[in-house]
């Protein structure tokens, strides 16, 4: 299975408020640039996506969903997550080639005993 990495951004004239509630001009939106990094290897660590993103632009927060081979990138500007995303498509990290694409917002889901229901 191919995972698919995604990049998520509003307009770059969009304002917006940091994790503190403080607005700024020129952001991705309410959750910023966001790329979705698939084909990840299972040691790859923060600390490298964050090196490697960072080459590219001010990367604001790095999750990765261990255990499943993908994680999440967020810069700080729609033209900072469009040149990375440019830049690493399809390269090699690690030994494997990367994908990104824009990250989709997690729709929600219901548990599994409100199904039944």
């Amino acid at each position: 299975m191919d995972n698919d990495i995604s990049v998520q951004c509003g307009d770059d004239k969009v304002r917006s408020e940091n994790e503190e509630g403080e607005k700024r001009k020129g952001g991705c939106g309410m959750q910023g640039c966001k790329l979705y990094v698939g084909n990840l290897g299972y040691s790859v660590t923060v600390d490298q996506l964050q090196e490697l993103f960072s080459s590219y632009g001010n990367v604001q927060r790095v999750n990765i969903v261990e255990g499943k081979g993908f994680g999440f990138v967020e810069m700080s500007s729609q033209s900072e997550a469009e040149k990375a995303k440019k830049a690493l498509n399809g390269s090699d990290f690690k030994g494997r080639s990367l994908k990104i694409n824009e990250a989709i917002p997690e729709r929600g889901r219901q548990k599994r005993e409100d199904r039944r229901s």
